[in-house]
């Protein structure tokens, strides 16, 4: 017994060591290793991110070339392992002044072009999805936190999706369209203003790392004036607080999230508070087993999946405007009026992966794909009967009193427990290969 155990040991602390040599990414500059920049691997799919002193690791000879992205820091690609640095060279974005229409200044609207990685997998399927959109943000103007108009988390205005399905198999097909809605990309918007550490708004160049309860939870670097901040949501409560919209995901047991990382820049700070007003640009990445019972059937009942998501998010303009002009920007319907889709100077360059994906949809002719697709006969037609004034007048007596609401949830709770049975019946009846 005595002989296992050492040479459990010897073992554990071999491989432990082979972890350890992986190749450091770090500021080419001030020579600091770079914790959670993105790695992604020969396919253009994420492989992971660097660990808290910069390591990459989980990475096998069979990945690379590796691609290595941090926000803020031009991109760069690794041909083949065994580098013991990667150097990286900040990139800072060129940003035009902030606009003000108005000495009244009222609200700040933020204009900005995002582009999305993720993926959506089980034991044996996965769903391969890039993207690129442009948002926008509303945000109440210092002094008029009060306003009941505007928006933190990125509208959509216009967006172009890229998808690849494979299975087990290796059998792929791409597309324009997915009736799958996994990503977590339009949960996380613009952070409200943030105190910086004495260390760092008191200097001219320097980091400070604040400790969480289980690892640590924010890094600050500044050089000049500019600030950077990486913030680890999972490692703190007061992490979680800067996505409120993912308040109720955590308290979903169904919903375990392996990893939660925010990245900000920020150019022209002056004084201790970090603003909006100076944001450039926000990346994250998100990890997660299980997303909602809004996939739950692209997979085998109760089978587990998996969601990743990668997001670059590039600020291209700000300005302030008075509220009637913040008004129009609400009433703005995205889909009839589409803004084009500009993308910035310093977005890197697309993978040859990503290219090739996005060259295989844009030739796939997807309107005879879906004009293939054999319509339900019991879904058409209009079926409309006309209800008398008495029944107009119960159904919204029912609506004030919320009896209705009430009835619907309970059919709604009733549907998906037959249909649960049903499903599991059918799987446990049907080859574990043979379902989809």
């Amino acid at each position: 017994m005595a002989r296992l155990i050492v040479a459990f040991l010897v073992v554990a602390l071999a491989w432990a060591e082979a972890a350890g040599r992986g190749a450091v990414v770090a500021d080419s500059l001030s020579r600091v290793p770079l914790a959670g920049a993105s790695v992604f691997d020969r396919d253009g799919r994420f492989a992971g991110v660097t660990d808290q002193r910069g390591r990459v690791s989980g990475v096998s000879d069979a990945d690379y070339p590796i691609a290595i992205r941090y926000l803020g820091y031009a991109e760069r690609s690794v041909a083949t392992s065994g580098a013991d640095t990667i150097w990286l060279c900040e990139n800072p974005a060129l940003l035009p002044e902030v606009v003000v229409e108005t000495k009244r200044k009222k609200m700040l609207h933020i204009l900005a072009y995002a582009r999305e990685y993720s993926t959506l997998a089980t034991y044996t399927d996965t769903v391969t999805m890039f993207r690129e959109k442009m948002v926008d943000f509303m945000l109440p103007a210092h002094g008029n936190e009060g306003a009941r108009m505007g928006w933190s988390e990125p509208r959509v205005l216009n967006s172009r999706s890229y998808y690849r399905f494979t299975n087990s198999e290796g059998l792929d097909s791409v597309g324009d369209k997915c009736n799958q809605h996994f990503t977590w990309s339009d949960w996380v918007g613009v952070l409200p203003s943030l105190a910086m550490p004495a260390e760092v708004a008191g200097a001219e160049e320097s980091a400070d790392t604040v400790r969480g309860r289980y690892s640590p939870a924010e890094i600050w670097r500044r050089r000049g004036h500019r600030v950077s901040l990486d913030i680890d949501v999972l490692a703190d409560s007061a992490g979680r607080r800067m996505v409120p919209r993912f308040s109720h995901f955590f308290r979903r047991p169904e919903i375990d999230f392996e990893r939660f990382r925010l990245r900000l820049n920020y150019a022209n700070v002056s004084g201790d508070q970090l603003t909006p007003d100076d944001l450039e640009g926000f990346s994250f990445n998100i990890e997660s087993r299980g997303r909602g019972s809004g996939v739950f059937h692209f997979n085998r009942v109760d089978e587990p999946f998996f969601v990743t998501t990668y997001t670059e998010v590039y600020i291209l303009d700000k300005e302030y405007i008075p509220m009637k002009e913040a008004r129009r920007w609400e009433r703005l319907r995205p889909g009839r009026e589409k803004i084009e889709i500009v993308e910035p100077a310093e977005a890197p360059a697309l993978q040859p992966s990503v290219r090739m994906l996005v060259e295989r949809v844009n030739m796939a002719d997807t309107d005879q794909a879906r004009l293939d697709i054999r319509p339900d006969h019991l879904l058409m037609g209009r079926g409309v009967r006309k209800r008398n004034f008495a029944e107009r007048t119960l159904q919204l007596l029912k609506v004030v009193t919320g009896i209705s609401r009430v009835r619907m949830n309970r059919n709604n709770e009733k549907e998906w427990r037959e249909f649960r049975s049903e499903r599991i019946r059918h799987n446990m009846a049907a080859p574990a290969d043979s379902v989809k």
